[in-house]
């Protein structure tokens, strides 16, 4: 069984109202976390920028206004299908890119052929990689604090 799903989509950093520039970003998705996919941004005269959030999030998202925290993802015209708006934000920093819509749906269906949405924990051996990571990271915060 294949075990990931990539994509490479042209998306514009919105830098602001007057300035953006198109950037590579890779789609990632993994059976090994099957409930999350990374986007890892491209910049120029940067280290690529990787960020992970739900891949119902990015479901959702294409079609409707949604998230909360640090991702918020939006058509960029209510009622359309046309482009989707991604805001990224770390405390008062933000990022905001926009995408087409189609390279998008059609990453996720690829995602939903490999996992189908709502299926990710019937994963043999998804339980078992979840606790294992978990413990890893209680002692990591144990032995930090």
């Amino acid at each position: 069984m294949r075990e990931s799903v990539q994509a490479e989509v042209m998306m514009s950093f919105l830098v602001s109202e007057e300035l953006s520039f198109r950037i590579p970003v890779e789609l990632r998705y993994e059976t090994c976390d099957p409930y999350a996919v990374r986007l890892t941004f491209h910049l120029p005269g940067d280290a690529p920028v990787t960020w992970a959030f739900g891949r119902e999030l990015l479901v959702d998202g294409v079609g409707r206004p949604c998230g909360d925290g640090d991702v918020h993802i939006a058509p960029s015209e209510p009622d359309t299908f046309g482009d989707v708006l991604i805001r990224l934000q770390v405390g008062t920093d933000q990022a905001l890119f926009r995408s087409g819509a189609v390279p998008l749906v059609a990453f996720l269906d690829r995602t939903d052929k490999l996992v189908p949405l709502g299926q990710e924990g019937s994963l043999s051996g998804f339980d078992a990689h979840l606790d294992e990571v978990l413990d890893r990271i209680l002692a990591e915060e144990q032995s930090a604090g």
